[in-house]
């Protein structure tokens, strides 16, 4: 299977900050996100993205997040399977130094 698209918290921060328009889908559980989310971040639970496919688009790219970038890498790989178009935040949250909601 090819490899999935990664990004680094540093790169995807600084392309916020640049104010680039991003896809961002935080796939943690509840309790995990009301611990703090990147602003704009789509929330859709792991568990929930096959009855969400529908929120997708096929023509943008999506930017996957989870806690480690374990929960997210699996994500991105179901997605791609799909056709879209995904990138993997390395290091999750665990990572992010940027600011949260």
């Amino acid at each position: 299977m090819e490899e999935l698209s990664i990004i680094t918290p540093e790169d995807l921060q600084k392309k916020l900050e640049a104010g680039e328009k991003l896809e961002l889908v935080d796939v943690r559980e509840d309790e995990e996100v009301a611990n703090g989310m990147i602003p704009g971040a789509k929330h859709i639970r792991m568990g929930e993205i096959p009855v969400n496919l529908d929120y997708f688009d096929k023509d943008k790219e999506y930017i996957l997040i989870c806690r480690s970038s374990r929960r997210s890498e699996n994500v991105g790989y179901y997605l791609k399977e799909q056709g879209y178009k995904v990138r993997n935040m390395i290091g999750g949250m665990l990572e992010w130094t940027g600011e949260t909601k």
